[in-house]
This record gives C-alpha cells, structure tokens and sequence, in this order.
C-alpha cells in the first residue's frame, strides 16, 4: 500500500465508478483536497480515497483485488489510525464506490465492532424545481451571497466570520480556490452568519451542496430558503445542484424532496471506532 503524489490521482481515472459519489471524482480530479492509497503507484487497480473534508473513506477500483484488500487492516493500523486521531477522528467511516464492494468491507471489517447506515443522493433538474415552495424569512434575517468581501471581512461587519471561514476550509484547499470553482449563500442575522449553504464538492457543472444552520436558529427554514438561493445561483450558471445525506436525517431530505429533488441512487456507509 502507497500513497499516491496529488500529481499521480490522475491514474485513478479508470478506477472511478462514473454512477458512484461525486466526492471520489472530485479528489482524484484534484479539485477537492484528499488523500488516495493503492496497491500499484504507476497502475492502480484499486484504492483508498480519504475526503479532505475528513468525511469518509471511499474504497475504489477492484474489489476482489486479495493484494489489496490482505493489507487494509494493517494498514489502517499503523498508518490511518494515527494520522486520524491526529485530526480528531475517533472512527473509520468507509463506503464502496460501487455496490460490490460492500461484501467485501463486511468480509474485511468482520472482526470489528462494525455497523451501518444509509446514504441517499439526489439531483435537481431545472424543470422539476420547486420554486414556489421557496419560504419567507422572518424580519431582520438577510440573505447574502458569499462573496470574497464578505469573506475577507475586512470591515468587521460580520462577528462570527470564523464560522463561515471553518466551513469553506473543511472541503476547500483555500478559499481561493472556492471562489474560482464554488457557489454560496448565508443568512445573517444581527451581524451574524446563522445559516451556510455552499459547493462542497465540485466536478464539472454538478454541485454537491452542504447546509448548515447554527442549532440556536433552527426550525426557522434557514436551510430551506437559503437553498432556494443556491440553486437558483446553480441554474443561472447551467450547473446541477446534488444532494447527498444520511437517510435517517429526515429533516435534510424533507427539504430536497419539497425542493424537487429526486432520489437517484442509494449506497451503504460503513463505520467502527478507532480503538
């Protein structure tokens, strides 16, 4: 098992699963940060992608690759395991980019305390968007787009700007490179960012959208509204918004399915702690 140069992800190209998850695409396309293991530097047949964002791990390529799957455990070990605790994850989180893989990260993960859960990905298309839907903010809420004055905030309009910062930095190498390839929007309330709705994934035109709403503002249909900026952002631009959360959160699905977004594949997540 070798880690991969950023220059070498591109090897990976023929591993990818083009109906799997945007983010394996858009790490070995270098477009969001990441780390990728392989079992072959100069011809990879499969692979490990760690999510910049520290969000996943992502088992790509050959499945029924034995010199590869033999070592994850080991490698795990002594080599993630570390590095993971250093950026304060306590569990491995690992997915397929393909079904197949499934078995196998049961098979390879059986003598640990693993369980599961299910993630559902959907997309928009202009002429199923629900616009109408798009609900009305309370008095003194404001939506603004995330732009670089407002993230550099040199005037100390906004209070919480760390809030805002900390986000775009979790999937972004810099915010430079958000602002050449992302879109966003924020609701501020009394100085403060309250709501975040911005590309955390980007390959091509699609989109993938994260929202997150600070807990003393939610039931207020921040997400909901701030969405609808988004995605009208994302259709004047001719890109495709894609949703992709946890199947149990019931709140984030209700919001993309009132939106109009359609399911349009499911997958399986794997997870077991550290220790």
């Amino acid at each position: 098992m070798s880690e991969l140069n950023k220059s070498d992800f591109y090897r990976c190209n023929s591993l990818i699963n083009d109906q799997g998850q945007l983010e394996v695409k858009a790490v070995i396309e270098g477009i969001n940060p990441g780390r990728i293991f392989v079992d072959n530097v100069t011809s990879p047949n499969s692979g490990l992608v760690w999510l910049g964002n520290n969000d996943g791990f992502f088992f790509i390529g050959n499945e029924e690759n034995e010199v590869f799957t033999s070592q994850i455990n080991n490698f795990i070990d002594t080599v993630i395991k570390a590095d993971a605790k250093r950026v304060g994850l306590n569990w491995f989180e690992g997915m397929g980019n393909h079904k197949k893989w499934n078995k196998i990260i049961e098979k390879m993960f059986e003598h640990c305390k693993l369980k599961s859960w299910n993630q559902r990905v959907y997309t928009l298309q202009k002429e199923g968007y629900q616009a109408i839907n798009e609900p009305f903010l309370e008095e003194g809420y404001i939506v603004k787009k995330i732009s670089r004055t407002l993230y550099e905030n040199n005037n100390n309009e906004i209070n919480n700007i760390e809030f805002l910062h900390s986000k775009i930095l979790e999937s972004w190498s810099s915010p430079i490179e958000f602002f050449d390839q992302g879109i966003g929007y924020c609701i501020v309330y009394d100085n403060n960012i309250v709501s975040v709705c911005y590309s955390v994934f980007v390959v091509e035109n699609v989109h993938s959208v994260a929202i997150e709403t600070l807990e003393a503002y939610r039931g207020k249909k921040l997400a909901q509204r701030i969405a609808h900026s988004f995605i009208d952002d994302c259709f004047e631009k001719d890109k495709l918004p894609y949703w992709d959360c946890m199947e149990e959160n019931k709140a984030s699905i209700a919001i993309a399915e009132n939106i109009g977004f359609t399911n349009v594949f499911n997958y399986v997540g794997y997870y077991f702690p550290f220790d």
